[in-house]
Order: C-alpha cells, then sequence, then structure tokens
C-alpha cells in the first residue's frame, strides 16, 4: 500500500518552514504531490533561521516519532556526519504526549486477558515516561514486587510503517540524483534503520535482549540487569523489574550517597567494554539516562530495544586496526580501514595513506596510550568521512558506545581517560587474533574456502563459455581509463608494425635469394638469421607488451 500523499505534503511543508524548502524537489516529493496547492515552494529567510544542523534537528522533531528515531541512529554515525550534526542529532529527546489511560487498559486487556487492577496488585495511570513507541506505568506485583509496565502506542506500527516506505522512496530518488547518496548506499542505510526500529516495535525481542544480558552479567555483581516477567509479556506490553538508583552522571548525587564517582567511571567503562569485546553483544543505547547507580557503586542497566552485536569476522578486522594504530603502520591501517568498510566506491589507497600519516604527525610526540581516545577517534573519522568510506553499522554503534562512555567518564572524574581501561581489551583482542588457535583457524577456513573454490570452478567455467556463446562480454571503461591504455597500445602497436615490416622484408629477401643461383648459397644462412631476429623481435615485443600492462 502506497503512503499518503497527505504524509507526503507534510514532510514538504516542514523542510520549507526550516529552510530546506529545495530537497522536497531534489528527492522527488513534489512530483509524488503534483498540482496540489500548498507544496513547498520557497525557503524560509535564511537570515532568521538557526545553522543547518539546527534546522536539521528541528525538521526530525517536527516529523514525528520514526524521524526522531532516524535522528538518532545519524547520531551513531560519526562516519557518515560531521561532529556538528552528531551533536545536534543527539539533542533529539524520544518524548511524546500521553497514551489515554483507555487505550492503555484497552490494550492490557486484548494483551493480557483482564484489566490492570486484576493483573497487578497496584498500577500508577500517569506514565513514568512516555515516548513514541510506548509508554512506562509504575506498578507492583501480587507478592509486592516493584516493576514496570511498558506498553506499546496503539496504531504506531502502522504509522511506522507508513513513514519507513516514505524514507525507502526517498533514499532511492536520492541514490538515483546524488553521487554521495550512492556511495554511501543511503537504501542500504534505510533497510537497516528500518529493521532496527521494527525491532524495537517488539517487546518480546527486547524482553530476549534482556535475558541475554542477565546471563552474560550473571557472575558479575556489579551489573543488575532486571528480571523479565513473562506471564506479563507479549509483544505489546513489558515487564520488568523496576531499577532504582542514582542517575550516572549525577556526580554531586553520588558524592551525597558516599560512593566514589571515579570508581564509577571505572566500573562503568569496564561494563562497556566487557560487553563489547567479551561478549559481542552490547547495549546500543548507553546515555546516562539508561545507568543507575545503586549503593556499594553497583551498576544497573536499563531499556534493552537496541543492541549491537559483533560477529567473529568483525571482531577480527577490528583487531587489524587496533595493531596498525598501535603500530601506527599507517599503510596497514588504510588496508583495515578499507576491509572494513563496506563503501560501494573505488577508495584512493596512496591518498588515505597520506591522511593517515599526516593524522599520526600531529601525535608524534606523544604514545598512543597517552592520546584522549575521543581526540584520536573524532580524527580517525574526520579521515573516514573525507575518503567516503563507510564502516558498517555495528562497529558506529561500538564507536559511540565508547565516547559516551568516555564522555560519562569525564563527567565524573576530569582526569579519566578511556585509553586507560580500554587497552588491556585491545591487547587481549590482538592477542587472542594472533594466538596459534585463531591462525589455524583461519588456514582451515580458507582451505575449506579454497576447496570450495574448486569444486565449484567447472560450474562456474560452463556459464562463463555460455555467456560468451550466447551473448559475449560487454567491457565497460571510464573514459578518465581510456588514454593509458590506449597509450599502451600504440607504443605495442608500433612495435608490432615493426615486426611485421620486418618479417616481410625477411621473407622478401628470401625469395631473391631463391630466383637467383648465385645468391643461394646464401639463402640458408639468410634464413636462418631471419629466423632467428624474427624470434628475437617476437619474444622483445612480448615483453614489452607484459611491461606495460
Amino acid at each position: 500500500m502506497q503512503p499518503p500523499l497527505g504524509r507526503y505534503q507534510e514532510i514538504a511543508d516542514t523542510l520549507a518552514r526550516h529552510g530546506f524548502g529545495f530537497l522536497a524537489g531534489e528527492l522527488g516529493i513534489t512530483r509524488r504531490l503534483a498540482a496540489r496547492r500548498g507544496t513547498a515552494g520557497g525557503d524560509t529567510d535564511p537570515q532568521r533561521l538557526p545553522n543547518a544542523p539546527e534546522r536539521l534537528r528541528l525538521v526530525l522533531e517536527d516529523l514525528g516519532p520514526t524521524f526522531v528515531k532516524l535522528g538518532q541512529l545519524l547520531s551513531t554515525r560519526p562516519d557518515l556526519l560531521p561532529p556538528a550534526y552528531i551533536a545536534e542529532m543527539a539533542k533529539l529527546q524520544d518524548a511524546a504526549p500521553p497514551i489515554p489511560a483507555e487505550q492503555v487498559r484497552a490494550t492490557i486487556r486484548e494483551e493480557l486477558g483482564a484489566d490492570p487492577e486484576e493483573l497487578f496488585a497496584t498500577f500508577e495511570w500517569t506514565p513514568m515516561a512516555s515516548a513514541s513507541i510506548g509508554q512506562v506505568h509504575t506498578a507492583t506485583l501480587t507478592d509486592g514486587t516493584a516493576v514496570v509496565v511498558k506498553v506499546r502506542r496503539p496504531d504506531v506500527v502502522r504509522q511506522v510503517q507508513e513513514d519507513l516506505d516514505i524514507l525507502n522512496n526517498i533514499a532511492t530518488r536520492a541514490a538515483r540524483v546524488w553521487e554521495t547518496a550512492r556511495t554511501y548506499d543511503i537504501p542500504g542505510i534505510m533497510r537497516e534503520f528500518g529493521d532496527t526500529l521494527r525491532a524495537e516495535l517488539d517487546y518480546l525481542r527486547e524482553a530476549r535482549n534482556a535475558e541475554r544480558f542477565a546471563t552474560n552479567f550473571a557472575e558479575r555483581p556489579e551489573v543488575i540487569i532486571p528480571r523479565v516477567y513473562w506471564d506479563t509479556t507479549t509483544s505489546r506490553v513489558l515487564t520488568l523489574e523496576r531499577m532504582s538508583g542514582i542517575k550516572v552522571s549525577d556526580r554531586d548525587g553520588l558524592d551525597a550517597a558516599g560512593i566514589d564517582p571515579r570508581q564509577v567511571a571505572v566500573t562503568g567503562a569496564n561494563i562497556v567494554l566487557t560487553m563489547i569485546f567479551d561478549d559481542r553483544f552490547f547495549h546500543a543505547d548507553l546515555h546516562p539516562g539508561n545507568l543507575f547507580v545503586q549503593p556499594h557503586g553497583r551498576i544497573a542497566l536499563i531499556d534493552f530495544g537496541m543492541v549491537g552485536e559483533i560477529s567473529e569476522e568483525l571482531s577480527d578486522k577490528l583487531a587489524d586496526v587496533f595493531i596498525a594504530s598501535a603500530t601506527r603502520n599507517t599503510g596497514s591501517l588504510a588496508s583495515a580501514l578499507i576491509d572494513l568498510s563496506v563503501a560501494q566506491t573505488s577508495i584512493d589507497r596512496r591518498a588515505l595513506r597520506a591522511s593517515l600519516s599526516s593524522l599520526f604527525a600531529q601525535y608524534s610526540d606523544r604514545a598512543l596510550g597517552d592520546i584522549h581516545f575521543t581526540r584520536l577517534a573524532t580524527d580517525l573519522l574526520r579521515v573516514v568521512r573525507e575518503h567516503r568510506l563507510q564502516l558498517p553499522q555495528e562497529i558506529s554503534l561500538v564507536v559511540r558506545a565508547l565516547l559516551v562512555t568516555e564522555g560519562v567518564g569525564v563527567q565524573l572524574d576530569p582526569r579519566f581517560e578511556l585509553n586507560s581501561v580500554l587497552t588491556p581489551f585491545a591487547r587481549r583482542l590482538i592477542r587472542e587474533k594472533l594466538s596459534v588457535a585463531a591462525i589455524a583457524k583461519r588456514v582451515s577456513r580458507a582451505s575449506m574456502d579454497a576447496g570450495a573454490l574448486l569444486l565449484e570452478l567447472p560450474t562456474r567455467l560452463r556459464r562463463l563459455l555460455e555467456v560468451m556463446d550466447q551473448s559475449g562480454i560487454e567491457v565497460h571503461l571510464r573514459a578518465a581509463e581510456l588514454d593509458p591504455l590506449m597509450g599502451r597500445a600504440e607504443r605495442i602497436g608500433n612495435r608490432l608494425v615493426a615486426g611485421v615490416i620486418t618479417a616481410a622484408l625477411i621473407n622478401g629477401l628470401g625469395q631473391v635469394i631463391a630466383r637467383d643461383s648465385r645468391l643461394r648459397t646464401w639463402k640458408s644462412a639468410l634464413t636462418g638469421a631471419g629466423i632467428t631476429a624474427f624470434t628475437t623481435l617476437s619474444g622483445y615485443l612480448l615483453w614489452t607488451a607484459r611491461r606495460h600492462r
């Protein structure tokens, strides 16, 4: 089903109101609206507008939940957006008007088969928080356990799907008209965003995420993960143990409770790094509102709708980046970044190495461990953007988690440095990559890949021959690539012409000799010399051709 034109109209008007009216035409929105009046015409007077990053944030806020979520996702992609835009996207708050009590009651009755008063000992109708996908109510179970109940908004799935369809249409159009959109595979990013947002709509998935974290941290008393109460949990209603404590960024509150903020910074960083490097399954929305400090410095995590998972292959590539960075080997680092990237365009390796050399030259007087992670990561991401490398979404989430962790750590302790906590994890990752077992595993995998390739080779060759028999093979060249090829062809052609002329001369001379009896005595010698000369010339031409390939 096509999204309604009214939503396209709303997007066009919102873009125009915030000074982006030209985008409505470029992205094909006005074309869909045809001759409707009120379509985004001109931009508002730029002199009265905030800067571009702030205007973009205002557009997303005005367009509602799906676009706010998109902005929040973009705040995790420093490989795509400059710092000014990242800072504005991070300001987006996922807030929405409260759901009326009767709608909350109706949803709970439909999902759980009874009214809240029958299912819970107490149920607070004034929401604790109200967001774009759902809202949170405090309650107690019949045994007195304090819980929170998340209730999904009515009709939110349809609304989100309509907006996702529009965003996919816009992304496809952008990829057709803008080279940058093709380079960064904007349609692919929109698909990833859609998958992430649909996952957040399913509270059963969030419940499973919470239980997975609980299992991973079962032996770590410094971490508290809320328990899931499955009897009152469905895809639209989620009941979790209620977490209490001091907001992790509240230094004054921690001091008043007698909790050392510096120790909290280190504990929090260790928790995040354990999730990323040891478990390879991490909380991807680690803003301070989702971490609470309990007595004795224990940290409670909440809100598990957005998570990241790092595959073994991705972990291996990340280790390559750490190794190259630690040794400041710009050639290896360039290769590691290209290998890590999912960019859709060719990369100038020489220019990338030059940029990385320039970056490391700024820190030539300091060891890598003495450089603030935020500064080094920001500089490295700038190079990534300049060379149009695109990091996998999981790596972008890792970078954001580390940046947020260092930011919170510095709030708690101005002397906090993430590198001091990160270094042991990075060293362990490098040791694991270079271990005998890991190398043997890679060799085994390579052997299996080679074996599979050999088995597939006859089939692939047969298909190639079929294509050549039916329609041939088309070779596409860019104009910029023709000049050097034509130059080489001309040089080789000149030598081939010389060779043909020389061969013809030898052949003609042989015929003359054959007709003249006085010269027949020289025939064998001259013919042999001609064959030798022709063979030598052919060999030279082949060598020259190879040299100029």
